[in-house]
């Protein structure tokens, strides 16, 4: 009896122990990304002024993860995707990709 508890608490408990913390932080950075996404598309739906559904792509997190660049399409638009960039920290939304806030975030530059 005493080598089948042994063999509990130095094996089984410490592997089960570490399958439930790597399932909660998966499932939290799951559930993180996942708001990201909808506060980027309740923000591009609001300036877009509509409430059809918003189409995400190559969704890319720049400045350490306090801004979001990526491609979103609206379904009431044509085909192609347009760019866009969302700071996370001041709720705001970039359109224009020959503005300076965009080329900064976003552009080929600010990745080399």
């Amino acid at each position: 009896m005493r080598q089948k508890r042994s063999f509990i608490l130095l094996i089984v408990f410490p592997i089960a122990a570490m399958l439930v913390v790597g399932g909660l932080l998966f499932a939290d950075q799951a559930m993180t990304d996942q708001q990201e996404n909808d506060d980027v598309q309740r923000a591009l739906a609001a300036a877009l002024q509509t409430s059809s559904n918003i189409e995400l792509q190559h969704l890319q997190s720049v400045n350490y993860g306090y801004g979001v660049c990526g491609l979103y399409k609206a379904s009431f638009a044509g085909k192609g995707f347009k760019p866009f960039f969302y700071d996370m920290v001041n709720d705001h939304l970039i359109l224009d990709i020959n503005s300076r806030r965009y080329q900064s975030n976003c552009g080929l530059s600010s990745i080399c």
